[in-house]
């Protein structure tokens, strides 16, 4: 059968062509239609995760079954609408998040920034390990900036480190943005607290006399 595929914006300009026609499979799925773009355009590749597939005008799974004649669009991120999540063990910036989800659209801009402090409960803390469930960590994070659009209109990205963190480093960064100042301090304030609440990530300080797991005191 045959699909026609539609290329915008960076997604355009890396398959060369606004539109072309596919040879695909009875039965096969938006999945295997952007598989077979990346095959003829390994440009593509690079930037195929953070693809959104439409067929036939409506945002689509990538197991969409696809009919003869189907229309299907790769839509790369939209201005200010999807900002990305991330965790790791690169050292964080403040700055970083905060510019992915600014725009002319909303005035009011609220970060928090979390560094690793020296004490704690009266013991000195000498680093700090974080650990992670990283692919599962992101969704967390993807639901508490869904949450955040649908009850303030805000947008959200959060930064997380992982790893060995000295005192002072980093550890992680959330950034809103809103149109009044109430909203985007209210979905800030609600990402980091469901972000420790939910996020599978785990704490453990290292003092001069031993470690313990946060939460846990072992």
């Amino acid at each position: 059968m045959r699909v026609t595929m539609l290329y915008f914006a960076a997604a355009r300009e890396r398959a060369g062509a606004s539109t072309e026609t596919l040879e695909l499979p009875e039965g096969a799925t938006a999945a295997q239609a952007l598989a077979l773009a990346c095959e003829k355009h390994p440009a593509l590749q690079a930037v195929a995760g953070k693809l959104r597939i439409a067929v036939d005008q409506d945002f689509s799974q990538p197991d969409r079954k696809l009919r003869d004649g189907s229309e299907v669009a790769l839509i790369p991120p939209v201005s200010g609408g999807m900002a990305e999540h991330r965790i790791g063990p690169e050292p964080l910036s403040a700055e970083a998040p905060l510019q992915e989800v600014v725009g002319t659209d909303c005035g009011a801009v609220v970060s928090f920034t979390g560094t690793v402090r020296s004490s704690n409960h009266g013991k000195a803390v000498v680093r700090l390990e974080y650990e992670a469930y990283p692919e599962m960590a992101l969704r967390v994070f993807a639901h508490i900036a869904s949450e955040a659009r649908e009850r303030w209109g805000a947008r959200v990205v959060i930064h997380h480190r992982t790893g060995s963190l000295d005192p002072g480093a980093l550890s992680v960064v959330v950034a809103a943005v809103a149109q009044n100042r109430a909203d985007a301090f209210e979905a800030c304030r609600h990402a980091i607290e469901i972000l420790k609440k939910d996020a599978p990530i785990w704490k453990r300080e290292f003092y001069p006399d031993g470690s313990s797991w946060v939460g846990l005191g072992s």
